[in-house]
């Protein structure tokens, strides 16, 4: 621990506060709590977008990822960011004209059923945890580092945080949260490869040259197979990572933050240029960790290799950058699992309670009451499920959230926007299929059980595959064919009317 870091972190901590305070005074409303009252800008929504996408799995995961596997680290990148076309050319539009504040609202413009809503709210919630488990290990090996504090108190220090970010400024503080996070982020990434290139006198072919002895696995440090030995395994791992965005309602969440569906897609293309640039820049991060910090000191900071860019930035320019991207980190891991509880809050406030089991018959008061009560529970469970995933790469724990999001929520999406046949029953059974089935076959697959005690339990793996979407998302699209083509019901009159509104935002 050192006054350098100390100073950063609260800088961070004291500005982001500040920004809850000042977006507390603007938080009247049910609108203004959920989505920010619309107001945001494209270029502001599209840097909330990258900081909301820029993850600690990002920042933190791919670099140790990376630095650790080499070729191998380096599909996640080109996974994340592949995910960004599929959300800009399928989804956007048609969602932010459809929905209100969530993802459920934009399914129940069609079907306007309490079952559909609340399936989709289910959904949501349980992957807004699965994603926060993993912002929270990050922050825990994080602050582990900086503090030699141990790792509950570190996990405890952020869930309160974020709880504060969300309880008292809603969208609106967490939208600005996550715009200063993303510009803090780039300019910590544009630093540190700068440096990288440095070393190798901006030379980048001479930089992979150097690379193919930098570490024990020599040139096949630059090869695939060195992690994914797997070839079934790296490619669910890339269908998890590329349909599974579309279905993250954290991320969807953002396109009811603007005032139409023209500024939600000039947030998205803001948001991929952005996120396109980052994603490179990590193979440099990776690749400095490895040659100059080193795979013994990685592993020994933190087993799964979530501290290679801090220690990176120590490496190569001392205490101050290290605090710096230290703090920064600290500030991605915030805004993220804010907008995380907000998405699983607004699922259980608005959705489950307000129109389940109110049936909408609910004031703007008693709604806002729910939301907040409902972040301190999302925000409670996850710290408690976080715990017990020390040992795991963000990263990983991330495309594990990816997979449920592209098992349960694209297949309905998309069939809700594109096919005029679907219905309630194909609705629910989609969701229920690709949630249940991802759930289960992660619950017994090597990354839970695992006879060397690497895993959370020990024992043997009942599904080879780390990652189940080869088997859960295709699962997802049968079980919403089928639940479609078993019932009789379905309402072309209503297709009509949502496929006008989707492509036009036209509403009576």
């Amino acid at each position: 621990m050192n006054g350098t870091v100390i100073f950063f972190f609260l800088l961070i901590v004291g500005l982001t506060l500040y920004i809850t305070y000042w977006a507390a005074k603007k938080t009247k409303s049910t609108g203004e709590f959920y989505t920010a009252g619309g107001g945001l800008t494209g270029w502001q929504n599209g840097l909330a977008i990258a900081g909301d996408y820029l993850s600690a799995a990002s920042f933190l995961g791919i670099a140790g990822a990376i630095a650790l596997f080499g070729f191998d680290g380096f599909f996640y990148s080109i996974g994340f960011l592949i995910a960004y076309l599929v959300v800009m050319f399928l989804v956007a539009e048609p969602l932010r004209n459809l929905g209100k504040y969530t993802l459920a609202d934009m399914i129940n413009a069609r079907f306007d059923a309490r079952k559909v809503r609340g399936t989709a709210a289910l959904s949501t919630i349980v992957i807004s945890i699965f994603y926060m488990i993993a912002q929270l290990v990050g922050s825990g090996a994080l602050i582990q580092l900086l503090f030699g504090i141990e790792y509950v108190y570190a996990v405890l220090i952020v869930g309160v945080m974020m709880t504060i970010y969300v309880l008292f400024g809603g969208m609106t503080a967490t939208s600005w949260v996550q715009i200063v996070k993303a510009v803090l982020l780039m300019i910590g990434m544009i630093i540190i490869a700068f440096l990288v290139l440095l070393k190798y006198n901006f030379n980048i072919g001479f930089m992979f040259t150097e690379m193919k002895t930098a570490t024990s696995h020599g040139e096949a440090y630059l090869q695939p197979g060195l992690k994914y030995t797997n070839p079934l395994g790296t490619i669910s791992l890339m269908i998890a990572l590329v349909f599974g965005t579309a279905g993250l309602p954290h991320i969807l969440m953002r396109f009811f933050t603007v005032k139409d569906a023209k500024t939600a897609r000039s947030s998205v293309v803001t948001a991929t240029w952005i996120i396109g640039i980052f994603y490179i820049l990590t193979i440099f991060l990776g690749f400095g960790a490895a040659a100059f910090v080193g795979e013994q000191t990685i592993i020994a900071a933190n087993p799964a290799g979530n501290m290679a860019a801090p220690l990176l930035a120590e490496a190569l320019g001392g205490d101050i950058l290290f605090a710096f991207v230290s703090a920064v980190s600290f500030a991605t891991i915030l805004a993220v699992v804010a907008g995380l509880v907000l998405a699983g809050a607004s699922a259980f406030a608005h959705d489950i309670y307000g129109q389940v089991i109110k049936k909408g018959q609910i004031s703007d008061r008693q709604q806002m009451l729910a939301a907040r009560y409902a972040s301190i529970g999302v925000a409670v469970f996850s710290i408690l499920l976080a715990l017990f995933a020390q040992k795991m790469n963000v990263a990983f724990l991330v495309s594990l959230a990816f997979c449920t999001a592209a098992s349960a929520n694209l297949p309905v999406i998309l069939y809700t926007i594109y096919w005029k046949r679907f219905n309630t029953s194909g609705a629910v059974t989609g969701m229920l299929t690709g949630l249940l089935t991802s759930l289960i076959l992660v619950a017994i697959s090597p990354n839970v059980l695992a006879p060397d005690g690497s895993a959370i339990f020990i024992g043997t793996p009942l599904f080879p595959l780390e990652n189940p979407a080869i088997i859960s998302v295709p699962l997802g699209f049968l079980g919403g064919y089928l639940g479609t083509i078993l019932s009789k019901e379905y309402n072309l009159k209503r297709y009509a009317e949502v496929k006008v509104k989707a492509n036009t935002g036209f509403r009576e």
